[in-house]
């Protein structure tokens, strides 16, 4: 399993202190890829979102890989993802960006392209129908607009004729794709376009993980048309990851906080936080009457409400109602996931190889989230980097 970096950029107001607090989580960021660089990390993942205060600064993606790109020697950069809509991001505009950022990285670039969701959607005044087949006609596009001298392609959403898009990339045929991947249907979906998978599930359970995993390697192997001139077959998935010195080390950093904070914002920003809140009342009523609840309680009782994961959804939803939670509380819930990755290297070391054994090939690892120091962030990226070693690394594709 080789260990890569996912970053969104995060800077919650209790950071905005001083003037120039925006281009301090720009140069925060920077210093963060150059230690992971110097560490040997596999890929920097920038995920691209818009309008997403707090949760995310990451609404360049393309500037920041490039500014990583030439501040780096071995590092792949990576998009986790471009929003593959034309109203985001036009299949050309991808094509020329990507091939651009492939020749400054000398051949270390990786696209991976996604569908965004609602909010997102809204602010571009996207059509929520339209996504799905816009993203497959992208994968589709790129990989022939690379490669070919004259690309003509004409559907509803894109109609071009004998077009010749340059420059084409720095390494032939062309870079590697992936899909990220929050469902059954999107893993399935990138399983059949040939392209790795990026998987982006919030608080996944390992079996959830597998079944994942499953899912994108069967339709692989039964359903595979690549839509590029070679299959990327990888799979990574990220996890937030923080590692000190000590496990009260790491809980006075605010890492159980930091995920705390991540999963609210997450939820609120991608609007699902009221299904999520609910969800978690109807667990908590459940530990405390578990022979109640009607039909619910009936679909409930399948889930134990004291299983470690129903705990930190019971936890996180009383959080995001907004009562105060001792932090105390929170770590002892949140560093018992196996979803989590936090605590001294010891604990590290057994958190990356639960996931190592569950057959991905790399692991997105979540350093800087919340209002976590930038010192923290960095100790953090270092003490994970000197377990690189330690496991068996297959080189980005």
């Amino acid at each position: 399993m080789r260990l890569d970096i996912f970053s969104e950029m995060q800077h919650p107001k209790e950071r905005w202190t001083g003037a120039d607090h925006e281009h301090q989580i720009i140069r925060e960021t920077l210093e963060q890829a150059r230690l992971a660089d110097e560490m040997g990390y596999g890929v920097w993942w920038q995920v691209e979102h818009h309008t997403a205060v707090e949760f995310s600064y990451s609404s360049a993606p393309e500037v920041m890989l490039t500014a990583i790109a030439m501040g780096t020697k071995n590092i792949h950069v990576g998009h986790s993802a471009a929003l593959a809509p034309a109203r985001f991001n036009h299949p050309i505009r991808i094509a020329e960006r990507s091939a651009f950022l492939d020749h400054l990285s000398g051949g270390r670039f990786q696209l991976g392209m996604a569908r965004s969701t609602i909010p997102e959607w809204r602010v571009f005044n996207i059509e929520p129908d339209a996504t799905r087949s816009q993203m497959q006609q992208a994968f589709q596009m790129i990989p022939k607009l690379w490669t070919q001298e004259k690309f003509s392609w004409d559907s509803p959403d894109f109609r071009v004729k004998d077009i010749n898009v340059i420059p084409k990339p720095f390494r032939k045929p062309h870079p590697p794709l992936w899909q990220a991947c929050s469902s059954p249907a999107s893993f399935e979906q990138a399983g059949r376009n040939g392209v790795g998978a990026l998987g982006v599930t919030l608080w996944a359970s390992p079996e959830e993980v597998a079944e994942m995993i499953h899912l994108y390697r069967e339709a692989l192997r039964t359903r595979c048309e690549p839509v590029g001139d070679f299959v990327n077959d990888q799979v990574a998935f990220f996890t937030f990851v923080h590692c000190a010195d000590t496990e009260r080390e790491a809980m006075e950093n605010g890492a159980a906080k930091a995920a705390a904070w991540y999963t609210s914002g997450s939820f609120t920003f991608f609007e699902a936080k009221d299904h999520f809140v609910k969800s978690a009342a109807e667990l908590e009523a459940l530990a405390k009457d578990p022979a109640g609840g009607g039909l619910t309680g009936q679909y409930l009782r399948r889930k134990d409400p004291n299983a470690p994961q129903s705990q930190a959804q019971r936890i996180l939803g009383r959080i995001m109602s907004g009562e105060a939670v001792p932090d105390e509380q929170v770590w002892e819930v949140l560093s018992a996931q196996d979803s989590l990755i936090v605590g001294t290297k010891d604990q590290v070391r057994q958190g990356l190889k639960r996931y190592e054994a569950l057959g991905i090939d790399a692991l997105m690892s979540f350093h800087q989230v919340g209002a976590l120091s930038h010192e923290a962030v960095l100790k953090s990226i270092r003490l994970t980097g000197e377990l690189i070693p330690e496991f068996k690394t297959p080189a980005p594709p």
